[in-house]
């Protein structure tokens, strides 16, 4: 019997898409700094669940292109732990920008980041045999009748819960 889930997402939901792209394989002392720093600010907010990461992903697309799928709890947790000063980001930010400036990095190793903010009924997600992956692992996971069989059922549930933009600190 195959076992069908979903997402239990309530409200909007927020996802960073980060990465790299090593340019010159052979410039490893410049792109390797840049993948062990996500790999330490990933290890930071896994250990400080409040900062707000739910869950990621690490892919992979080729040899030289890797990046996260990160699931947050608000835009405004991911801006706070973005400019926190005593968040290793700051520090691994900072020293980035200043390699960029100089010259160093460029045509080495590229960089890039796109962050979405997907209202209520603009996601669903199915899952069939899966432990808890993706959005589910970020929200928990129900069973797909919760939500509906078909995915305009899914796309048309509604929580209830109010969106992360009108919600109040």
């Amino acid at each position: 019997m195959v076992t069908r889930t979903t997402a239990d997402a309530q409200g909007d939901v927020v996802v960073l898409l980060i990465g790299m792209r090593i340019n010159r394989f052979w410039a490893v002392h410049q792109w390797l700094p840049v993948m062990l720093a996500m790999l330490r600010m990933l290890r930071e907010l896994e250990k400080d669940p409040g900062r707000g990461l739910l869950s990621k992903v690490l892919l992979t697309e080729s040899p030289r292109s890797y990046y996260v799928v990160q699931y947050w709890e608000s835009k405004e947790k991911l801006y706070a732990y973005a400019t926190a000063p005593d968040a290793f980001h700051h520090k691994a930010w900072a020293l980035l920008n200043r390699k960029e400036r100089n010259g160093k990095l460029r045509g080495r190793v590229g960089i890039w980041h796109e962050t979405y903010v997907v209202p209520e009924g603009s996601y669903e997600a199915i899952y069939g045999d899966m432990p808890a992956y993706g959005l589910a692992a970020a929200h928990g996971q129900v069973p797909l009748e919760k939500r509906g069989r078909y995915a305009r059922d899914r796309f048309a549930h509604r929580s209830g819960k109010a969106p992360a933009a009108e919600k109040t600190g």
